[in-house]
């Protein structure tokens, strides 16, 4: 914090009163304003994962780089349970097939939407194979399992 003095009365004092005045500060106080951003990025920092909805997975590890998307691409998840959900959504099981049929019809020739595959680790094989077997059926052949990073680097 800043702060001026007065360093006694002017050497012209004639008839003004210039010794109990101060000269203006000039200097900007910028404490409030770190204390709102503080604040700020607080909030942010907790609300932030929050936002992200989704279906709760526990991913497979894998040592796989992560791959380079430009486009948003279509989530499929299926839960502990063997529940499958498309974008957050759940799908029963007999109407998989015509929602992937919906996807395939709405991509752009030549420039196919990216699939990403999760499923829990408590999952079986063939429930998997069933939503992979369906997407090659539907024509969304460009798909990827997603898993969380390995923790053990040897």
């Amino acid at each position: 914090m800043a702060m001026n003095t007065a360093s006694g009365r002017s050497s012209g004092g004639r008839g003004r009163r210039q010794g109990n005045r101060r000269a203006p500060m000039a200097d900007i106080n910028v404490t409030p304003f770190v204390d709102v951003m503080l604040v700020l990025l607080i909030i942010f920092m907790v609300t932030a994962p929050l936002l992200v909805t989704g279906v709760p997975v526990e991913l497979p590890e894998s040592r796989a780089n992560a791959l380079d998307q430009q486009d948003e691409p279509i989530e499929i998840a299926i839960d502990r349970d063997g529940v499958t959900f498309i974008d957050g959504t759940e799908v029963a099981p007999a109407d998989l097939p015509a929602r992937l049929g919906e996807i395939a019809a709405a991509e752009t020739p030549g420039k196919p939407r990216q699939i990403m595959l999760r499923g829990d680790t408590a999952i079986s094989y063939g429930q998997m194979m069933r939503v992979m077997g369906e997407l090659n059926r539907a024509g969304l052949n460009s798909v990827s399992l997603v898993t969380t990073g390995s923790s053990n680097d040897s």
